[in-house]
């Protein structure tokens, strides 16, 4: 592809990456209410969904994809259902203070946090929106081969990877500020609330 459209898309993912959405609440709020273990692959969750819709849109599976509309609304509702989960967690978590030490030692499970990442973007509005109505108007996706993807998966996850990194990296300071019992007690109800949100905002629409 050209350099003029891989920009192009590059700038639109960075756009729509950085946008506040369910993904970037429910990472925010995983980080303030359980710190950063897991968040990694998380993210990796997220960007793999992200390169699922992206070979739907280029191969031209719109279609297919409203075709099968149900199973993506089974997905959805798993995916939300997985972030009320989280947020009753979040909700009834022991308020303890904040150990920086052994922060990233709490619910090391990579691959829960990997596939709750994975249903949670498979199930996003905002993803599938930008992938099946927007890419084939950025791009030709007709003209997209097996290494057009690759550049065009690459370009996706290296966005991802910064600009969902950054937004842990800062959640992950704001939640080394607090450290006394009420303080944390406040910030897993915040946490948990805007994960509810998130869940409520994918199961909506």
């Amino acid at each position: 592809m050209t350099i003029p459209a891989l920009t192009i898309f590059a700038f639109a993912i960075l756009v729509a990456a950085a946008s506040p959405g369910p993904a970037i609440a429910a990472l925010v709020a995983r980080v303030i209410g359980r710190g950063t273990a897991g968040v990694p692959a998380f993210i990796g969750g997220i960007i793999l969904g992200d390169l699922i819709w992206l070979a739907i849109a280029v191969l031209g599976l719109s279609l297919l994809a409203t075709s099968f509309a149900m199973i993506f609304t089974v997905i959805k509702y798993a995916g939300a259902a997985y972030l009320l989960l989280i947020a009753w967690r979040l909700w009834t978590a022991p308020a303890m203070p904040v150990d920086v030490a052994t922060i990233d030692n709490v619910d090391g499970k990579p691959l829960r946090s990997f596939l709750g990442g994975l249903l949670l973007t498979l199930g996003n509005p905002k993803t599938i929106a930008f992938y099946i109505a927007l890419t084939p108007a950025l791009i030709d996706v007709s003209r997209v081969d097996l290494v057009s993807y690759a550049e065009l998966a690459g370009i996706v996850a290296v966005v991802l990877t910064l600009v969902l990194g950054g937004y842990a990296l800062a959640a992950a300071k704001a939640r080394n500020l607090f450290r006394s019992p009420r303080a944390v007690k406040l910030l897993n109800r915040i946490g948990s609330g805007v994960m509810a949100g998130a869940a409520a905002a994918i199961a909506t629409r």
